[in-house]
């Protein structure tokens, strides 16, 4: 029997994910949903299998991509170390102690900060976290609540933001001018923009729902792991009386040199335009690039002060690819099981003919649309991979400048954002677990719950877009929503507490 193609292609990462789910372990979940996907490719052929198993490892570790993203993983958790051994980190936790007075502001610090570092997801994460995480320690915020903001303004932020890899992506995935049907959904992009609004709502109002509570009351008797710290905290150990210099200066390196790296990788430099090399770009290699000039700033910020001695700076790089190593060993699983299930089983390529073949409403199609391609990111773990399969098919269904092309490819950045955001083998799930360092599957069952409450009002809301094409219509109708499930689960919470 031929698997490919078919409702089986979709079986490895559901068997993955309920395995990790059950036993709340990653690695091995992970490698059984693998397993499982090669024994489908070669039909139970255990020797076939081994082979397509390690030719598989062999081709996604062989991707100038992924060894750029790699490389970008290594080199950053280089740079936290080094920041934490001079003192940096310490001291920019005590002046935001000073000039931040409770949870809530350090929480909304966290957000803004995310929303300001917006050209890539991965830098966004990783960054975010690790500056951020000594200041929300201070007010007993649950690592768990960290990661949800860092994820909530990592790729719903990317996805609105004109100048961003993302806004890259997708225009390459459309026909035109790509890059003004961009913009075009931003306003119609409601998972992103209902989910900022969540979250600024889950800050102000302290609304912690299903686990998110427990981990909030852990992290207020001390426990802001909850329990499972996976990752080497021997840099988060206070090293010297630092500056708050030795932080911010790397940072703000480190942000302006990987902007830069990525519109050299487009062209920049060589006469394209700031958009159309944002458009090209390499997102990976850029960072990469950006964060080996911060290495070599920082070399010489240190050296030259004396803040850490020759010795001291060499020590900080075996330990800090240490840190990164837990990430690493789940993103390289992660990337194996989507090329298994994306590449070789052709899901994407079952649930494309699904919908062609399906006799869907025009009026319905976007609701649809965001349902499958939510469906289909959270299974793969890539919204990415989700604008290749989903995006072409509403081009073609539908004339360019029409409002219906808008609204339909905006519910598909929508899904496949919102499936990526719930998928436990999303690299950018993986990547803010890491930023927060929060246990991977701590953050997966904690962000889950409000994550589907945003997703529930945005298929309502692409209804109204598909019936009256209205953009106002579409807005209200998907917030008022939000308000309604939102209230009806504070009146049962205030119920439960009553009784």
């Amino acid at each position: 029997m031929n698997y490919v193609k078919t409702g089986w292609a979709l079986l490895p990462p559901i068997i993955a994910i309920i395995c990790a789910l059950k036993t709340k372990e990653v690695y091995l979940s992970l490698f059984i949903g693998i397993i499982s996907g090669t024994l489908l490719l070669s039909q139970f052929d255990i020797i076939k299998g081994m082979d397509l198993l390690f030719d598989t490892f062999i081709q996604c570790l062989s991707q100038a991509s992924h060894i750029s993203i790699l490389l970008f993983l290594v080199m950053l958790g280089i740079v936290v170390t080094l920041m934490s051994k001079s003192g940096g980190s310490q001291a920019y936790g005590k002046f935001a102690k000073k000039k931040i007075k409770s949870s809530k502001q350090s929480l909304f610090a966290t957000f803004l900060l995310g929303v300001f570092i917006f050209i890539d997801d991965y830098f966004n994460c990783l960054t975010v976290g690790n500056v951020m995480s000594k200041v929300t320690d201070e007010f007993k915020v649950s690592r768990s609540m960290l990661a949800y903001i860092i994820d909530s303004t990592a790729a719903p932020i990317c996805i609105i933001a004109p100048i961003s890899s993302w806004a890259a992506a997708v225009s390459g995935y459309t026909s035109g001018d790509g890059f003004q049907l961009f913009l075009n959904t931003i306003p119609f992009n409601l998972y992103a923009l209902l989910t900022i609004v969540m979250v600024c709502y889950v800050i102000y109002s302290e609304f912690h729902i299903g686990k998110m509570k427990e981990h909030e009351a852990a992290a207020k008797m001390g426990d802001v792991h909850y329990g499972m710290n996976p990752y080497d905290d021997k840099e988060d150990e206070v090293q010297k009386d630092g500056q708050m210099l030795d932080l911010v200066l790397p940072v703000f390196i480190l942000i302006v040199s990987c902007m830069i790296g990525m519109i050299y990788t487009g062209g920049f430099f060589s006469g394209e335009n700031l958009i159309t090399a944002f458009s090209q770009c390499d997102a990976s290699k850029g960072l990469v690039y950006g964060t080996f000039f911060t290495l070599i700033c920082m070399f010489v910020l240190y050296l030259s002060r004396k803040v850490l001695s020759y010795d001291e700076f060499v020590e900080c790089i075996p330990e800090g690819f240490k840190t990164m190593v837990p990430s690493i060993l789940i993103l390289v699983l992660a990337w194996v099981l989507g090329d298994l299930v994306s590449n070789q089983l052709k899901a994407g390529a079952f649930v494309y003919q699904m919908l062609q073949s399906a006799s869907i409403s025009t009026a319905i199609l976007p609701g649809c649309l965001f349902i499958v391609g939510a469906g289909l990111s959270f299974s793969t773990g890539t919204s990415w991979g989700t604008f290749a399969i989903l995006i072409p098919m509403a081009t073609s269904l539908f004339p360019e400048g029409s409002n219906m092309l808008v609204i339909s490819i905006s519910s598909i950045l929508a899904g496949a954002v919102c499936g990526d955001h719930i998928s436990p083998i999303s690299d950018t799930t993986i990547m803010a677990s890491t930023g927060a360092k929060c246990h991977h599957l701590h953050h997966v069952t904690t962000q889950l719950p409000y994550a589907l409450i945003v997703a529930l009002a945005c298929i309502v809301g692409y209804l109204f877009a598909g019936f009256t094409q209205n953009l106002l219509l579409t807005l209200c109708s998907a917030f008022f929503t939000l308000v309604i499930i939102i209230g009806g689960i504070r009146i049962y919470q205030n119920h439960i507490v009553n009784d």
